[in-house]
């Protein structure tokens, strides 16, 4: 009875929080410490695009590997550590190929995280609720990177940037510790990657569909489409606007990009909360539809809003659109492939082509910066999110008549009773 008193949501929440460092990585702050130390805009551009490209290979691997091994706890160990040794490289050199490696190793651990996090949830909480339960995951990731942007901007004023490096491999060793306070049993071997299959009922063996399973899913191809035409414009907006910021009001430009991430994160955690619900009232279409549309109106805003207090709209439109995301991606993907054994698969490959979008980002945002100036960059970028919409609202009926297909099937399926866990 003391093992169902103590949930074990309550460690994997506390994974949540400190992932939220190891998924983000250096972040906006690497570029503003390698600029401070001569490092040339197109010298910093390459670097965080090799980082970009690395997430791009390896988001989708990764979510196979979740598929495939039962010790997924293991595989959130490996990606914390993997943040530490990239935030020592940091600290101990500046040279350019130490400092790619960094990149990559960063890149490499954020991918995995996602995919980690993502079976060990469907795992624990099975198909019905794991809407409910990465929800409040994303409640306290986007708690984290509020708490992980306060800190970032009062250790970069007070004892230099650098630090906050220190910062993210303590959020590393912080979350191993966590992971590892899940027990092993808690995390159902099959349900963790989209199998309907009660192993200590049933020993028969069970194998997973083909991968081609992905490709023939048509809802998932234009998902991942849509997202990647967003990515492409919402990446770079962050680092773009804070860097627009600091050289429009002469101020900190760590301290700025701070405030932006905490704002948005603040509306994140707001729209994660609510997440569940609107998916459940409204549907996945409506829901990231929503998502979609703030785009253009963030990209609107930047550009013609460039007073101090314009941060507050900016981030509101991008901590609505990610925070709803950041949950309904995830669960429609869940709705899409469960019952295939390929679900972690499917999740890393749609984040690897969003991935491939963002990539490209900060390479197009720093030319149009260039060449045209911030303004007309931000128009630019948020513009693209009409690529987007062109796909979510031509292909509308498509997919929601797919969802509503899947709703048939995937009540007649087994799942996992943790009605315990949400008493």
């Amino acid at each position: 009875m003391e093992e169902h008193n103590t949930k074990p949501t309550t460690p994997l929440l506390a994974v949540s929080f400190f992932a939220a460092d190891v998924q983000a990585g250096a972040g906006p702050f690497l570029g503003i410490y390698l600029q401070a130390h001569g490092w040339s805009p197109d010298m910093i551009g390459t670097v965080l695009t090799l980082g970009a490209i690395v997430s791009v290979l390896v988001t989708a691997p990764a979510g196979a590997l979740v598929d495939a091994i039962y010790h997924r706890r293991a595989v959130v160990v490996a990606a914390s550590a993997l943040t530490v040794v990239a935030a020592c490289v940091i600290w101990l050199s500046r040279g350019y190929w130490p400092i790619a490696f960094s990149q990559i190793a960063t890149a490499v651990a954020g991918s995995v995280m996602g995919t980690a996090l993502m079976g060990l949830t469907l795992g624990m909480t099975g198909r019905r609720n794991f809407d409910r339960q990465y929800g409040r995951n994303q409640v306290a990731n986007h708690a984290g990177n509020i708490v992980a942007a306060a800190l970032s901007g009062a250790i970069g004023w007070w004892l230099g940037i650098v630090w906050v490096f220190a910062l993210g491999a303590a959020f590393g060793i912080a979350c191993i510790v966590s992971v590892l306070l899940i027990p092993a049993r808690a995390v159902h071997r099959h349900y963790a990657r989209g199998l309907a299959h009660e192993d200590d009922k049933d020993r028969s063996q069970v194998r997973a569909d083909s991968v081609r399973a992905l490709i023939r899913c048509r809802p998932l191809l234009l998902l991942a489409l849509a997202l990647a035409a967003f990515s492409l414009g919402n990446s770079t907006l962050l680092p773009l606007y804070s860097l627009a910021q600091a050289a429009a009001h002469h101020r900190d430009a760590s301290a700025i990009t701070a405030a932006n991430i905490i704002i948005s994160q603040l509306v994140m955690l707001c729209a994660a909360v609510y997440a569940s619900r609107a998916i459940r009232r409204w549907g996945f279409w409506w829901v990231i539809l929503a998502t979609l549309i703030t785009l253009p109106l963030r990209g609107l805003t930047a550009a013609w809003i460039t007073a101090e207090w314009g941060i507050v709209p900016v981030q509101i439109f991008d901590g609505l659109g990610s925070g709803l995301q950041s949950v309904a991606i995830p669960a429609l993907v869940v709705h899409l492939l469960h019952g295939s054994g390929r679900v972690n698969l499917g999740q890393g490959a749609v984040q690897s082509v969003e991935a491939a979008g963002g990539c490209l980002s900060p390479l197009l945002g720093g030319w149009l910066a260039s060449r045209f100036g911030y303004p007309t960059a931000f128009i630019a970028l948020g513009s693209l999110a009409f690529i987007s919409l062109a796909v979510w609202i031509a292909q509308g009926a498509t997919i929601r008549r797919a969802c509503d297909t899947r709703r048939d099937e995937l009540e007649k399926m087994t799942d996992i009773d943790a009605s315990a866990l949400f008493s």
